[in-house]
């Protein structure tokens, strides 16, 4: 009786494309006030706004180090990097939000804590190939940012245009 009702109301336009950004949010564990920071600057470069939005989210060191393998999940890769695990062209980077550039080298702490946490989750993320913008050298527990991803290698789950559209209103 009070049951899915045989005529759903369709969408409105607006709620898709929320529905999106919070899609987008929730993949990469950022909080609503930093995802409008990067929306900010992803408006004032120079290109496509919705392609430099996804380039800024997939640069942050939390994803990196999980593209890298050394995180096994994002939230994983952050809590890594916010016990100061990583390190970023040798130094400590203990702030996920950081926006790594290309050239920049992430290595993982010459501790055995650290060593021994990114061996464990590189067992576990075996599976899943790094990507071409990023070289990984296992052994030494190091990788590289080669060059800043192109909108076809980040392959989202979402319509950034939708997203742009909505902070456009």
């Amino acid at each position: 009786m009070h049951g899915p009702k045989g005529s759903r109301r369709k969408q409105s336009e607006y709620a898709l494309a929320l529905a999106e950004k919070q899609k987008l949010r929730f993949q990469y564990g950022v909080l609503e006030r930093q995802f409008r920071r990067y929306f900010q600057i992803a408006l004032t470069r120079r290109g496509v706004t919705g392609q430099i939005l996804l380039q800024l989210l997939e640069t942050r060191l939390d994803n990196v180090v999980f593209r890298l393998g050394i995180g096994c999940s994002r939230s994983s890769a952050r809590q890594m990097v916010s016990h100061g695990h990583v390190l970023v062209n040798g130094r400590k980077v203990d702030i996920s939000s950081y926006n790594c550039k290309a050239g920049d080298k992430v290595s993982v702490r010459n501790h055995p804590n650290s060593r021994s946490l990114a061996a464990r989750n590189m067992e576990l993320t075996q599976i899943t190939a790094v990507p071409d913008w990023l070289v990984m050298d296992k052994e030494q527990f190091t990788g590289e940012v080669s060059r800043i991803p192109s909108r076809e290698e980040i392959a989202p789950i979402v319509n950034e245009q939708l997203i742009v559209e909505l902070y456009s209103r």
